[in-house]
This record gives C-alpha cells, sequence and structure tokens, in this order.
C-alpha cells in the first residue's frame, strides 16, 4: 500500500472520531438519537473504507495480472530465441559432422 493511501485511511479515520466528538458535545438530540446518528456515521465510514480497500484490491491484481502477461510473452520469446539458437548449433554441428567424416574418409584409404 502506497503512503498516499495510508495518509488517506488515517485522514479518514482522524475526521471521524473528530465529526464524533464534536456531535457529541453538540448534541442537541437524545443520547439514544445521538448514538442512532453515531452508527450512521460509522456505517458510512465503514462503507468508504471498503470502497477504497476493494479499489486497492483491484488496482493490485490489474499490476500483477499484467505483470504476469509480461513474464509470459518474455517466456515465450526467450523460447523463440532458444529454438533459433537450437537449429543454429545443429547446422554448425552438421557441417563439422560432414567434415569429419570427409577427413575420415580420407584417412580410410
Amino acid at each position: 500500500m502506497s503512503n498516499k493511501n495510508y495518509e488517506t485511511i488515517a485522514s479518514l479515520l482522524v475526521g471521524a472520531a473528530i465529526g464524533v466528538g464534536l456531535g457529541i458535545l453538540f448534541a442537541p438530540d437524545k443520547g439514544s438519537k445521538t448514538r442512532d446518528k453515531i452508527k450512521e456515521h460509522f456505517d458510512d465510514l465503514k462503507d468508504d473504507m471498503k470502497s477504497k480497500w476493494e479499489d486497492l484490491e483491484n488496482e493490485t491484481k490489474q499490476k500483477f495480472s499484467m505483470n504476469k502477461e509480461d513474464l509470459k510473452e518474455t517466456i515465450d520469446e526467450l523460447l523463440s530465441r532458444s529454438s533459433h539458437k537450437a537449429e543454429e548449433t545443429i547446422t554448425f554441428l552438421e557441417e563439422k559432422l560432414a567434415e569429419l567424416k570427409k577427413q575420415n574418409a580420407k584417412l580410410q584409404k
């Protein structure tokens, strides 16, 4: 989680605490109504935090899935290059084998 996200969460919690404190101090309503308002405020805060967490989770999943695709492409590219190198190596070995056969044929005479 980035520092910006931590700062956002911390700001929300501080704001909620201040709001609750001021609400209690200046509440013109009965205690039961004040408690209901506080509960509603915390429910709103909880929903907001849940939404931010889901956004962060989705963003993280997206970044990892993009990296997964990049990794897959890199592996495919490496395998393709390896295949070409293997062909070059086989061709080189076939040429050397042909030379050795010629040399062996001369020695067999």
